[in-house]
């Protein structure tokens, strides 16, 4: 058998790394309080102008943490000057491509990167993050879960030529370890929503829960299944699932997660797979976060039959009503958004 060459290796890596972002429901451009706040501390700790933790699959990077300076020009910088260029955190964007900046190089290496002068490195002189934001000067950490695997970096950069000393490297490798616990939480919190979602496997009827404005696919129980079809995970809802789609299931998870508020789609017709008939159903969808202080991650979605023709309505409802309610309150603790094993 030959063995992989170095594009096919680094391919895998990235491959595994996205299924480990999607794992831990970090598979997103979504800003999160804990992230902004390390890069806050990043910045104020090497007095930089710029700071991110940044997340890499195999397609982006996910700046889900970031810190830039006030965008009024005669706002002093973090380490106390004006360096001449103007950030503004609303302009920028949380996502760029993995040709972008050097952050893929950390995790490509696996080590520590710091460059004290952009200009000294061919190979990195003509990166697009120089010429976009003036970035002179860079230094890169990797961002190692709890299982030894790295997700990407906690990085700084400044606009002008510095030198990274021995006591600021250590101190970033510091500070990014601090987010191990992070991770251990949201680990911890998977095995809790497994054994939550063993009672949703048991159901009478369809439950499913997607992630992001896109409503990928993370869990759906045996009756979603055999009702609207099986479909891999982390596939795109919209797409695969066309039948709800052309009812208006999706606007109504679309409503829920652009407003955090449940929504209800009332009786919708629709031809299920098993029964091969028309039959009416209850869409209830209940907005999902990864924390309490966290944007809205998903959408935990319970199909009622509305017929009369398998089981009473009103244990539907009972049900339904126990679901969200444990949902809520497993979330109220730091639910990461994970699939249970074996269900697609």
């Amino acid at each position: 058998m030959n063995p992989l060459s170095s594009s096919d290796q680094a391919n895998m890596a990235g491959e595994q790394r996205k299924l480990r972002l999607q794992v831990l429901g970090l598979n997103t451009v979504e800003a999160e309080a804990t992230f902004d706040r390390v890069a806050r501390i990043a910045a104020s700790l090497t007095k930089s102008p710029l700071a991110m933790v940044n997340f890499i699959n195999d397609e982006r990077q996910m700046f889900r943490g970031m810190y830039v300076p006030p965008s009024s020009p005669d706002a002093p910088m973090t380490g106390g000057e004006s360096n001449g260029i103007v950030f503004d955190l609303s302009s920028v964007a949380r996502e760029a491509g993995n040709d972008y900046g050097f952050c893929p190089h950390v995790v490509a290496q696996g080590s520590q990167l710091a460059l004290d002068d952009v200009f000294d490195y061919p190979r990195f002189k003509g990166n697009p993050l120089v010429n976009d934001m003036g970035v002179r000067s860079y230094l890169g950490t990797p961002l190692r879960d709890n299982t030894g695997m790295i997700l990407g970096t906690v990085c700084v950069a400044d606009v002008k030529p510095r030198t990274w000393d021995r006591e600021l490297r250590e101190g970033m490798q510091e500070l990014t370890e601090t987010l191990l616990s992070d991770f251990k939480l949201r680990d911890s919190l998977l095995a809790q929503q497994q054994e939550l979602f063993s009672v949703f496997d048991g159901a009478p009827f369809p439950i499913m829960l997607t992630e992001g404005p896109h409503h990928l696919l993370r869990y759906a129980n045996g009756r979603q299944g055999s009702a609207f079809g099986m479909v891999p995970q982390f596939s795109p809802g919209r797409h695969v699932l066309p039948t709800l789609e052309a009812i208006g299931v999706f606007n109504a998870m679309d409503d829920a997660f652009r407003t955090g508020q449940a929504t209800m789609l009332n009786r919708a017709s629709v031809a299920t797979y098993d029964m091969g008939l028309p039959q009416d159903f209850n869409f209830l969808c209940t907005p999902v976060r990864t924390s309490p202080s966290a944007p809205i991650s998903g959408v935990l979605t319970v199909a009622m039959n509305d017929t009369g023709q398998s089981y009473p309505g009103s244990d539907q409802q009972a049900f339904a009503a126990n679901v969200q309610e444990r949902f809520e309150r497993l979330g109220a603790g730091g639910l990461p958004g994970g699939p249970a094993p074996g269900h697609h």
